[in-house]
């Protein structure tokens, strides 16, 4: 199997290591500084949804949507006729953080992450007019679709523009994706559940955004920290790379990741903690979740290091900042750990 690296070169240097996103703080400037100085390999472009309303992963991505305005209600982010306060404020937030990647990272090249909530999570998370989900109605779906895809093409194109050595990877979360998939939404009442979406409809979807985005240039990329995730509808769509909980992939998720990496798709699997609360495990036992799953799918050691990048488990918005910066450190020594000792 040690062919596959060969067939399919991966977005990132061997040993990778990268954040889900988030971050904790509100302070851009800091954040692009340390990620960019923690994070060598593969920077991302930092979120701080601790800022509020506008700076939550619906909201910014809220902020691409092209001629569909959403606003914050009691129950969530819900379509308006015209663009408001929140939208603004959200612009605001992500206009500061451009800058902010303007400025320390305008004569970077590699690898960088950029991450977007995606058509199923915006479509779960956002709601109509009448108070009802927006995945509930596939006319608004197929609209919210296009708007995405439009909105997302120039937020990459713009992030291009200001870092012109980068090498985008797209990162489109979610983390919606299962209970779209299983129908566990509860309905506007919460007595209720919507219907499941038709599988073929939503692998449509991605497959539409994986293409243009990588004829635009990037990586396409889904990160979903949930359980269960439809590893071979993501393959299908054309992801070439997926983030994973690795404390999350059973050996049920095992043929459908051994088929993903033969494909030459990209791992980024989450080892360390998001939160802390717990000390760090030492970096051999972090990544022991990782070496297993390699060891039973049976592909060769020296691969290891260059299909998989380590993560957190999930976004660190929720971390202090001592912790936050011990993952990433955990995440490089984890790293290390997959190139040097491979098998467990």
């Amino acid at each position: 199997m040690g062919n596959v690296s060969q067939q399919h070169p991966y977005p990132w240097p061997i040993a990778s290591f990268t954040g889900v996103g988030s971050w904790p703080g509100d302070d851009p400037d800091e954040a692009v500084r340390t990620v960019l100085g923690e994070l060598p390999d593969l920077p991302h472009l930092p979120e701080l949804p601790g800022r509020g309303a506008g700076a939550d992963m619906i909201g910014r991505t809220g902020t691409l949507l092209v001629d569909l305005p959403i606003e914050v209600q009691p129950t969530g982010w819900r379509v308006v006729d015209t663009p408001g306060r929140d939208l603004a404020r959200g612009a605001s937030f992500l206009s500061y953080d451009l800058d902010a990647l303007t400025e320390h990272a305008h004569s970077y090249t590699g690898p960088l992450k950029v991450q977007v909530a995606g058509p199923w999570t915006m479509a779960a998370s956002v709601e109509l007019r009448n108070g009802q989900r927006l995945v509930s109605d596939l006319g608004a779906v197929r609209d919210l679709a296009e708007s995405h895809l439009e909105g997302v093409l120039a937020h990459l194109a713009n992030v291009r523009a200001r870092v012109p050595g980068a090498e985008l990877v797209a990162q489109i979360d979610e983390p919606s994706l299962p209970a779209v998939l299983v129908g566990s939404l509860p309905t506007a009442s919460g007595y209720g559940l919507l219907p499941s979406v038709d599988r073929v409809r939503v692998e449509t979807v991605l497959r539409n955004l994986f293409e243009a985005l990588r004829e635009a240039g990037a990586t396409p990329a889904v990160h979903c920290c949930a359980p269960s995730v439809p590893v071979d509808l993501l393959r299908r769509s054309g992801a070439r790379a997926l983030g994973l909980n690795a404390h999350l992939v059973g050996r049920d998720h095992d043929e459908m990741i051994g088929a993903a990496v033969e494909d030459g798709v990209g791992l980024m699997l989450g080892v360390v903690p998001a939160v802390g609360g717990r000390e760090m495990s030492d970096p051999a036992t972090n990544v022991d979740p990782v070496r297993e799953l390699w060891n039973r799918l049976g592909f060769s050691p020296d691969l290891l290091s260059r299909a998989v990048v380590t993560t957190p488990t999930c976004g660190l918005a929720g971390a202090s900042p001592h912790h936050a910066r011990a993952a990433l450190k955990a995440l490089r020594d984890g790293a290390r750990v997959l190139r040097d000792e491979p098998r467990k």
